[in-house]
């Protein structure tokens, strides 16, 4: 198994840095202990295998640990430390409005913000933001996707329903992420790179990795 994760590997050596780590990531899954479940077509048309022990995933755990952390107050002089407040203010705006249109604001909402890249932001190749953090510094692709899975959350959107997919964009040959979700009979996609909330039937272009939500993760394969 190590020679070929080995080999796989240096077949990637000359691609982007983003799906590099992408890549890096996926081999070690490979190496994570397999629990049987029932195949199903997943997302993109890919077949999907479950499992429900989130140990691989720390960055994704300390999300679900820490998320409802809240930031100190908004007057106390911290880069957007208002922001947060304003994403206080569009979750109660969205209580009790229709499903449709609470995916279309949030999605729409939360591309507004800036998009910067963990290294300069962080200083690290890869960190998952809870939201205080988000509204503070603005993040990357995942980061958006996270965001929008709690403010859906806060709305009372079911965790079953949702799962932050990680994939490869084939068109820009880099690793990204978007929020899934289950609506209306189909699966959906809000992306930070995409304006609409659009069903994941249209997107030709994203093979998926892994997902993960609240309950557990999935694999993906052609």
């Amino acid at each position: 198994m190590n020679r070929f994760i080995s080999r796989l590997m240096n077949r990637y050596t000359k691609l982007p840095r983003r799906l590099l780590m992408t890549c890096t990531f996926a081999c070690s899954l490979m190496m994570v202990p397999h629990i049987p479940s029932a195949q199903a077509v997943g997302i993109f048309g890919f077949k999907e295998y479950a499992h429900y022990d989130l140990k691989p995933f720390p960055k994704w755990k300390n999300v679900l640990d820490t998320y409802k952390d809240t930031p100190g107050d908004c007057d106390n002089g911290q880069l957007n430390a208002c922001a947060y407040a304003k994403w206080e203010e569009l979750v109660e705006e969205l209580k009790g409005k229709p499903k449709k249109y609470q995916l279309e604001r949030v999605n729409t909402y939360i591309n507004l913000h800036r998009y910067i890249l963990d290294p300069i932001n962080w200083g690290v190749k890869d960190y998952w933001e809870i939201p205080k953090e988000f509204f503070a510094r603005f993040g990357d692709c995942e980061d958006y996707a996270i965001v929008k899975y709690f403010t859906l959350r806060s709305l009372g959107w079911k965790a079953e329903d949702m799962k932050i997919v990680v994939l490869q964009d084939l068109n820009l040959r880099i690793a990204h992420a978007v929020l899934a979700v289950q609506f209306d009979k189909k699966e959906v996609v809000l992306d930070n790179q995409i304006g609409l909330v659009i069903d994941a039937k249209r997107i030709r272009h994203y093979r998926p990795i892994y997902s993960v939500n609240e309950q557990g993760w999935w694999r993906y394969k052609p």
